[in-house]
């Protein structure tokens, strides 16, 4: 039996890391003292307690405990712990259904679950990696109440190597180096069952000598930070990703890079995000930004990974030192003002006039050619008369946006008022 069923809790109070679930003060040591516990859905990342606590809140409150994997388990099988369920009940006992992984049902395999739930047939605690606001159906989620299980600090992950050490199915004789302890604690990232299986490793490696800091290198080669592609650990890196470059802060930004890339993230996705930076973030406090990313993006397609990660870096570092400007937000204030003014019409002095009729009808009189006055610019406002005297774009301090500001000054000085639009 690997070491981490071996030294599994057999107490709510040996539960370590989740003091604000099952501590003193916890919210299900409460419910617990009421002596009512109701359908559940445990989130957290994995190795932080969530089956452990699930089986002996079971125990706890004297219910039939059964176990369903998501991955691994069938619509027949469920069934048939479902049938059991009601056995027991008409015999006395109350069951609490423990489906692992749940976010791996479909929506109908969730809705399927929903009568006997409502019916309090069974008590359900469902366990996710996954946020429920996404992974779980509504229906499902709203007759749950949800508590966030939180990633194993270093005290936490201490307390379980100690148990080790004392525990009589533990590892006889362990010993490990200070150094050793530490380097295991980081590299577990919060996850006790990988802490112990490393851990397990090691000894069996270096009993009956100290576990040192080699052997924890040796078992941990492949440690790996929590990643996916599709779930919540996806945003959340993208979205630290951005803000680290928006914080002007190259060194986050390149750790989060690093940590997408590491992890089998696609890199055009990462391409993506920087061009789209370039624009929102820089825009033109450093128009050279969005060539560098455009450039960047187009490498990392062409030539993949591994050696994508080097345009990449490189256009990552170009906009998280570049000035930062999001004037670009422009945009959706003329989009707000096209939505009150949906009527709004070209000015008649901007329109084509190809026809013998749109010159009869005004078209085009009054266009003043820019480039055959002084300076190239005719002053002519352009904006339709409704808009007249609106500003959109708000140039930045920083960056060559501070030469548009001196320009689009010198401009404002000499342009006309709006309807002169003739010449005069």
């Amino acid at each position: 039996m690997p070491l981490p069923e071996r030294v599994r809790p057999i107490s709510l109070e040996e539960v370590v890391g989740q003091e604000h679930l099952v501590g003193p003060e916890g919210v299900l040591s409460a419910l617990l003292a009421g002596g009512h516990l109701p359908s559940l859905l445990l989130w957290g990342p994995p190795g932080t307690g969530k089956t452990t606590i699930a089986r002996l809140l079971a125990e706890r409150l004297g219910r039939h405990f059964a176990a369903f994997s998501a991955v691994l388990g069938g619509v027949g099988e469920l069934r048939t712990l479902l049938a059991e369920a009601a056995t027991l009940r008409d015999l006395g006992t109350d069951t609490l259904l423990f489906i692992d992984e749940i976010h791996r049902f479909n929506k109908a395999q969730q809705d399927a679950l929903l009568p006997h739930v409502e019916a309090g047939a069974v008590t359900l605690i469902g366990a996710t990696t996954e946020n429920p606001s996404f992974s779980v159906n509504p229906a499902l989620a709203s007759r749950c109440r949800t508590f966030a299980l939180r990633a194993l600090d270093d005290a936490a992950l201490e307390a379980l190597i100690s148990r080790c050490a004392s525990h009589p199915d533990g590892l006889p004789g362990l010993t490990i180096d200070p150094a050793a302890r530490e380097v295991l604690c980081r590299l577990a990232a919060g996850d006790g069952r990988r802490a112990l299986l490393c851990l397990e490793e090691a000894w069996a490696l270096c009993a009956p000598q100290a576990i040192t800091v080699a052997a924890i290198g040796r078992v941990t080669q492949s440690a790996m930070a929590q990643h996916d592609r599709a779930g919540e650990s996806h945003y959340d890196v993208a979205s630290a990703f951005i803000k680290s470059m928006r914080a002007s802060d190259v060194d986050a930004a390149l750790f989060y890079l690093a940590r997408q890339l590491e992890a089998g993230e696609d890199p055009r996705f990462v391409a993506r995000r920087v061009v789209i930076f370039a624009c929102e973030d820089v825009g033109l406090a450093d128009p050279q930004a969005l060539v560098v990313s455009q450039a960047a993006h187009d490498a990392a397609a062409s030539i993949g990974m591994p050696e994508a990660v080097y345009p990449l870096a490189q256009a990552v570092i170009y906009c998280a030192t570049a000035p930062k400007s999001n004037a670009t937000k422009g945009y959706f204030a003329a989009a707000a003002a096209l939505r009150q003014h949906p009527g709004a019409q070209v000015p008649l002095f901007l329109r084509n006039a190809p026809t013998a009729l749109m010159q009869e009808l005004g078209y085009g009189e009054g266009y003043q050619y820019d480039h055959d006055h002084p300076d190239h610019f005719a002053g002519q406002s352009c904006l339709p008369d409704e808009l007249s005297g609106q500003k959109f774009y708000q140039p930045g301090r920083f960056g060559f946006e501070k030469e548009i500001a001196r320009r689009l000054a010198w401009w404002q000085s000499r342009r006309r008022p709006p309807g002169a639009h003739d010449g005069d």
